[in-house]
């Protein structure tokens, strides 16, 4: 790793440290919250005592003046700011710079290898749409291309679901739940930039993001961390009006030349009101029998 991308990991890992000690509510911990409190959280010496390490060597930790923090040091700090498995897992990727790096090897000229564009292919009944870490849409069937908002279209909408969910004001329309995908995008980006330090195209999102949205800004200060996962979504097509639909999602380790993708595929139960819709939906995209 280079030294500039060392300090930029540790600028990470002290902004998440900062994030997650204001998340911490001193009653949970056993501490006196008192009414001179001025900080939300946690006081900087509360989690160094909490976890057993001076204080000095932890506003070090926080100002990104203190390399390569033992593992002991890690599980403490994790334990009393009480992070779960991803946070855990993130916070040591900052600390040691661990990442995989997508362009050690000559990148591929295929974004998405053909064995998975042809299961993608194979689900014409339900949506399904391939992202990598910057969340690059970078392959779908024709019913996810129309779930996303278009993606055949002529001029479709931007092809980063980042920048679409955060400066494209149409997005809205298309997802009904739009500030909670907001937040998961910003947790997912946070995630990758953990990963990939020395992804320039990933750091060139992350600041576009923060210079065109102040929404991105307050979110990104948060700290929150996040890997995609299985859960429900919620969209809207003109054609069929709400769909709630559950997704599940399958994860594409990183190859030679490239980032770590996800395969993400929409579905609803039984007879619900957004099986029959989507079922609609799909007849009317791929063309009815």
């Amino acid at each position: 790793m280079t030294t500039e991308a060392l300090r930029d990991s540790g600028r990470e890992l002290g902004a998440f440290l900062k994030a997650r000690r204001a998340r911490v509510a001193p009653g949970s911990v056993g501490l006196d919250a008192g009414r001179r409190r001025r900080v939300p959280g946690l006081r900087r010496e509360e989690l160094a005592r909490l976890a057993g390490i001076s204080v000095d060597y932890y506003v070090r930790l926080e100002q990104g003046r203190a390399n390569q923090p033992s593992a002991e040091v890690l599980d403490a700090l994790a334990r009393a700011l009480r992070l779960d498995g991803v946070e855990r897992a993130h916070l040591r990727t900052l600390a040691h710079g661990r990442g995989p790096t997508p362009h050690a090897a000559a990148p591929s000229t295929k974004p998405v290898r053909d064995e998975l564009r042809r299961v993608v292919d194979a689900l014409p009944g339900l949506p399904a749409v391939v992202l990598d870490e910057r969340l690059d849409l970078l392959a779908w069937n024709r019913l996810g291309g129309a779930l996303f908002g278009g993606l055949d279209e002529p001029g479709a909408r931007d092809h980063n679901q980042a920048r679409f969910v955060f400066l494209d004001p149409a997005a809205r329309a298309v997802l009904p739940d739009l500030d909670d995908r907001r937040r998961e995008s910003v947790a997912l980006l946070r995630h990758a930039v953990g990963r990939y330090p020395e992804d320039a195209r990933l750091a060139a999102l992350v600041r576009e993001l923060h210079a065109g949205s102040d929404t991105f800004g307050a979110l990104w200060a948060d700290g929150e961390v996040r890997m995609c996962a299985v859960g429900s979504r919620r969209f809207y097509h003109p054609a069929v009006g709400v769909l709630d639909l559950d997704v599940e999602t399958l994860h594409v380790p990183p190859l030679a030349g490239r980032m770590g993708q996800q395969l993400h595929v929409f579905s609803a139960a039984g007879d619900t009101p957004a099986a029959a819709a989507l079922r609609r939906l799909a007849d009317e995209v791929n063309g009815a029998p």
